[in-house]
């Protein structure tokens, strides 16, 4: 697999070796200071005892603790300092733990390879992967030797930014340096490499999981079958499904649906049925998923009443219509003209507990435009804004556009007007529909001038 041009590892040398302290900058740590010094003056004895680092749920209790660490004398040891800011990782307060870092290092709190760790997860989670590179300059500058769990961080840290090839080239530099990848950092590659849509890559990559001897589980293979069932190559997915069955490894509810959901797309409405039956065999029920795929299928075949029966079988199967369900019968509904239909289903959706959301009335307001009932259209647009439920771009585009083809286009500006105001941004779509409006109103400019100088 390709390498960048610059060796990630020794890059982090340097940076990291410059200023071991600067991968600290962009997060002060002054005001976890000035709030732990407060709570230490405020903080009354009626509290009780420290909480137990595993039993900590409150950032204050978490931040009083460190305060009483930092000035305890003899001051405890890492370890400990690493209990409590796993803690704080695990409350997801990232910040706060490179704050403490920050302090840690001004007490002369020397880290080992689990602090660094930690201090490079937060910067992960945090978006900031260069710093995260620059605390492993760090660790290499001051002879603590990362293990494959810090890789497995930074590895995850770029794929969850998009940065495939960059992840990539450190694995491959990892492996060049004598470490041995385990199985998460392999999986998080994989799936990386499925998300970006890089199949060819991804199938590789797992034939080389197999021949260094890491069995892939079923979630590495299902990531895969996904891959290909998204880019439409289903005998690909369905030989790589007969092979994982092969080799005894149970397929779960999630590759079942991922093949259900592509063969759906593409009509093989037997081929689902056989699937379906080979799931019931192996006693691995359907979920809510399963039945929304099969119901969305049916409704986009025009065949309302065979989706309204897959609703009635999953009730009575126990599963309960959720919104995503609901939101395709109104929307086939309303495409087909079945007005009275849908507002039914609305009815019934309401009655069920469950609140409309943007889709429900986008759904709602396309249907009424497109039987160009633009007033109903209308005040299904303001209802919604009154229940709180905020238009996305799409219920803009589906308003604009039903204001162009009535001819209301002095409407149409005005709500293209409002939507940067609201803080939406128009896409192509809202452009284009400005454009037809655009073309209509220089039209009618033109035919009035016309029409002036034959007077």
């Amino acid at each position: 697999m390709g390498k960048l041009c610059s060796s990630l590892i020794s890059r982090s040398i340097v940076n990291g070796g410059r200023n071991p302290s600067n991968f600290h900058s962009s997060c002060s740590f002054k005001t976890v200071a000035t709030h732990i010094n407060a709570l230490s003056k405020n903080f009354m004895p009626a509290r009780g005892k420290p909480k137990k680092y595993d039993s900590l749920d409150n950032v204050d209790d978490a931040l009083f603790l460190f305060n009483k660490m930092i000035h305890k004398y003899p001051m405890p040891s890492v370890v400990e300092f690493n209990k409590l800011l796993g803690a704080i990782v695990r409350m997801k307060r990232y910040a706060v733990a490179v704050s403490m870092c920050k302090q840690m290092e001004f007490f002369r709190v020397s880290p080992d390879v689990y602090t660094l760790s930690i201090l490079i997860n937060c910067f992960c989670r945090l978006g900031q992967i260069d710093c995260g590179f620059s605390v492993l300059g760090k660790m290499l500058k001051l002879g603590v030797g990362p293990d494959v769990v810090t890789f497995s961080t930074l590895i995850n840290g770029l794929c969850n930014q998009s940065k495939i090839s960059q992840a990539v080239t450190l694995f491959d530099e990892i492996i060049e340096k004598g470490y041995e990848p385990d199985l998460i950092i392999y999986t998080t590659i994989l799936n990386g490499l499925c998300k970006t849509g890089n199949t060819d890559q991804a199938i590789w990559f797992l034939r080389m999981m197999e021949e260094r001897g890491f069995e892939p589980n079923i979630v590495a293979y299902s990531t895969v079958i996904d891959c290909l069932c998204k880019n439409e190559l289903l005998n690909e997915a369905l030989n790589l499904f007969s092979e994982v069955k092969v080799k005894g490894i149970r397929p779960d509810i999630f590759t079942y649906n991922c093949l259900i959901h592509a063969m759906s797309n593409l009509g093989e409405h037997k081929k689902t049925t056989r699937l379906l039956n080979e799931m019931v065999d192996n006693n691995i029920s359907l979920d809510i998923y399963t039945y929304n795929i099969l119901i969305d299928a049916r409704c986009k075949e025009g065949m309302i009443s065979e989706a309204v029966e897959i609703v009635d079988t999953m009730r009575k199967h126990g599963i309960e219509p959720n919104v995503i369900t609901y939101n395709i019968c109104i929307d086939a509904c309303y495409k087909e003209g079945m007005l009275s239909k849908a507002k039914d289903i609305v009815d019934t959706m309401i009655k069920q507990g469950i609140e409309p959301d943007v889709v429900t009335y986008s759904s709602i307001i396309d249907g009424l435009c497109l039987q160009k009932q633009m007033d109903k259209a209308k005040r299904v647009f303001q209802l919604m804004i009154e229940k709180g439920c905020a238009p996305n771009i799409r219920s803009y585009n589906i308003m604009i556009n039903g204001y162009c083809k009535a001819k209301r286009l002095d409407e149409a500006m005005e709500l293209f007007d409002e939507i940067t105001q609201n803080g939406q941004i128009p896409d192509i779509v809202t452009y284009n529909t400005l454009m037809q409006i655009l073309e209509v109103e220089a039209f009618v400019s033109n035919e009035k001038c016309k029409v002036g100088k034959v007077k």
